[in-house]
């Protein structure tokens, strides 16, 4: 039987005890983890409720594996369960209120934030922050990670995005409306500030290091600190290119010359960082020198030598034989070595032009063709000009464009 002190001990208790409260459906009230197993939660809420926070209610922003026992812990009240009698709770839309005001925050401020994203669409990449939906549009994205494709493939698009889902962006939000249903992100926009200091200390004959972000036929795209810049195929190597991806790979650093600057389009090259060909041939060899080496590319107009640093030397159709040409290949064949006489050099013009029936005396009573009296129109250097520049890959409309190289016989 209760005495009088113990009924005066019950009262004080009862009256020193916190209200009960009894949380409503919506509420996002503080606890402290009880228990955990099986990815569910029991939380302690006040020392008067219990409450369940199952796997599907965690979210993606919290590391479980960091969670323990005895540490305090903000969710949303769901429900309850009468039977067990258990609040049901949820940690996921508990941040998803908290990441909302950060959000809006960081809107505001202009403060640069980490997030990854987890799908790719064939125009932007998808954020997922505790159910809450952003978005990184293509258009917002840096240089280095802006899929650069052929033709703009939209299945290649998709492959290099998916390709992204496991980096860490930087990137500031430029859009969120009141109920998060329309969270945009920019990488672009995280990167201005040091993209303008970058583009303000670039200057013309700068030699810098950058890294490749894209490889299409009519170029190299390099970027650094948010700049990006265009090797145009004419600017790779002094000889002829038609594969860029034989020269870089993306990924790989590259030294590059910035040769113009125009606005915010870089024009750079890489050939301009080695000796000019033609001028090391020069120092070589002169008019009247024998030179050996393989047959690369037979045509109408002759054969061309592929000479030291790329440069195409041609055995014009008239200097193969003394005697009457109907097929360049039964006198020499591709990947065959021969030896020729330097007829014609001019370095300035990028030509030399090679002779095999120089080097053979003319059969007796063999009487030199009278040299053909001069027509209208286009010579035949010209021509053979024509041919060579035909070979090479049209100039496609980039970002940075450069003046339409110069039609020349040999590269």
């Amino acid at each position: 039987m209760a005495t009088t002190a113990d009924m005066t001990l019950f009262q004080e208790l009862f009256e020193k005890s916190p209200e009960i409260q009894y949380p409503k459906e919506g509420d996002v009230i503080s606890g402290t983890i009880e228990k955990i197993e099986k990815k569910n939660i029991l939380v302690n809420v006040n020392n008067q409720f219990t409450g369940l926070v199952i796997s599907k209610e965690l979210g993606n922003s919290v590391d479980f594996d960091a969670l323990s026992a005895g540490q305090p812990i903000d969710v949303m009240v769901l429900g309850d369960s009468i039977e067990r009698g258990l609040l049901i709770l949820s940690l996921k839309r508990a941040n998803q209120i908290k990441s909302l005001n950060a959000l809006n925050s960081n809107f505001e401020s202009g403060e640069v934030m980490t997030v990854r994203a987890s799908e790719a669409n064939k125009g932007w990449l998808l954020v997922d922050i505790d159910g809450l939906k952003g978005f990184i549009p293509v258009s917002q994205l840096t240089p280095l990670h802006y899929p650069r494709v052929e033709g703009a493939d939209p299945e290649k698009i998709l492959e290099h995005l998916n390709g992204l889902l496991t980096v860490d962006f930087q990137v500031r939000v430029i859009n969120v409306d009141d109920g998060g249903k329309k969270i945009i992100f920019s990488e672009k926009a995280a990167m201005a500030e040091q993209r303008t200091k970058a583009l303000e200390t670039l200057k013309q004959g700068d030699i810098v290091e950058w890294v490749v972000s894209g490889i299409l036929s009519y170029g190299l795209f390099v970027t650094f600190d948010g700049l990006e810049g265009l090797v145009h195929v004419s600017e790779i190597d002094w000889g002829h290119v038609n594969n860029p991806g034989k020269f870089a790979k993306v990924g790989m650093k590259v030294k590059v010359k910035v040769i113009g600057l125009d606005s915010e389009k870089i024009s750079l090259s890489i050939k301009q960082l080695k000796d000019n060909p033609w001028d090391v041939l020069s120092k070589k060899v002169k008019t009247g020198d024998t030179i050996k080496a393989p047959i690369s590319r037979i045509s109408q107009f002759g054969a061309f030598m592929d000479l030291d640093g790329g440069i195409q030397g041609l055995i014009h159709l008239s200097e193969i034989s003394h005697g009457v040409v109907k097929d360049i290949r039964e006198h020499v064949k591709v990947g065959e070595e021969v030896e020729a006489k330097i007829i014609n050099f001019e370095p300035h013009k990028k030509r030399i032009g090679l002779s095999l029936k120089a080097l053979t005396p003319a059969p007796e009573g063999a009487k030199e063709d009278a040299k053909p009296a001069k027509k209208e129109g286009p010579s035949e250097e010209d021509k053979i000009d024509a041919e060579v520049a035909a070979k090479k890959p049209a100039a496609k409309k980039a970002p940075a464009k450069k003046p339409a190289a110069k039609k020349e016989e040999t590269k």
